[in-house]
């Protein structure tokens, strides 16, 4: 029976239409590599110092990668956590021609949107993984990196370090507690296979409106999927959480910066402006695609990590590592002390 999602093909439109990354030559390119996975290790102990986190050395599996391989990194990600989803839609397909046609129409969509993106992200944990709390691995997508750097006009070698101090941070949440991956997959997955088929339509119909926005630039429709009350309930709970571990490492990454990174106040300053100023194109696709929302998550999560840490110290902080019922719930991310008050009375 043919897959639901033509994942290889996916693969392929992503490989094909990520843009080229920055002009370097193959020597300055094997230097680069070299410092990001240098700044990755250096970024280990003030984290950890700082967070009061320890997670097992042989847990830091950091790589530094291309656009092409953070694509098929991603769609291995978006497998694993779409199994649910895609298990329940294999069993009610109609025909293998219909399941063939759709699956590669859904790759082809999948494949453009990563593809975008894929120029995009600096960094990013692989939070899905069955190797809960020694598994994912640290990626740091080296031309994105450069580019970066060399727009906002910073020292590379500080803005290395500083956005390896970010992503450390994610690691080391993960693998720190040894519980956080499963449950966070576990609410993934939950979440997914409460979708019936017209929420995988409606998903089907944002993926094919999205990728023509990618393509032709054109102001896509709005469309959301249909959640049902469980639904949005998980939904909040991984709205809240995503904020949080977001929030903690944009604190930590300001935290640290001061001791091992001169020019840190210069770079949040003009990265800040870089973030809430997207150009052209990019505007548009970036609220379409939630990552507006993404956004606000770093601001609503560093003020609230703040808050708790002002009320109660990082010792008290790190209570919220305790267990899924001591994170933030989502009217708790605007209140601080509503949290301490009722995880600390």
């Amino acid at each position: 029976m043919a897959e639901v999602v033509d994942w290889e093909f996916a693969v392929a439109t992503g490989r094909r239409f990520a843009p080229a990354g920055p002009e370097v030559s193959l020597r300055e390119a094997r230097r680069i590599v070299a410092d990001i996975a240098r700044a990755s290790r250096t970024a280990i102990e003030p984290v950890a110092e700082l967070t009061g986190l320890i997670a097992p050395v042989d847990s830091h599996h950091a790589v530094v990668v291309g656009r092409p391989a953070w694509i098929r990194a991603n769609i291995s990600q978006l497998q694993f956590a779409m199994a649910p989803l895609t298990r329940k839609l294999k069993e009610r397909q109609p025909s293998v021609l219909a399941a063939e046609a759709g699956s590669r129409a859904t790759a082809l969509q999948m494949g453009t949107i990563l593809a975008w993106l894929s120029g995009k992200v600096l960094g990013q944990y692989e939070a899905f993984t069955t190797d809960y709390g020694n598994g994912g691995r640290l990626l740091l997508v080296a031309p994105n990196i450069v580019a970066a750097e060399r727009e906002m006009n910073v020292r590379p070698q500080d803005f290395r370090l500083w956005v390896c101090l970010h992503e450390e941070t994610h690691r080391l949440q993960f693998t720190a507690v040894p519980w956080l991956s499963g449950h966070f997959t576990d609410s993934v997955h939950t979440y997914l296979s409460k979708t019936d088929d017209s929420g995988w339509h409606a998903f089907s119909r944002i993926l094919r409106t999205l990728s023509e926005s990618v393509r032709t630039g054109a102001r896509p429709s709005l469309l959301d999927l249909a959640h049902t009350p469980e639904q949005r309930e998980i939904l909040d709970h991984l709205t809240a959480l995503m904020s949080l571990l977001e929030g903690h490492a944009d604190v930590v990454m300001d935290e640290v910066g001061p001791r091992v990174v001169p020019s840190v106040v210069a770079m949040r300053s003009r990265f800040d402006q870089r973030r809430a100023q997207p150009k052209g194109r990019d505007g548009v696709l970036r609220k379409v695609l939630g990552l507006d929302a993404k956004l606000r998550q770093y601001t609503h999560g560093a003020a609230f990590v703040r808050g708790v840490i002002d009320q109660v110290g990082m010792a008290g902080f790190n209570v919220v590592w305790t267990s899924p019922e001591t994170l933030p719930r989502s009217e708790e991310i605007a209140d601080p002390g509503r949290w301490v008050r009722r995880v600390q009375p």
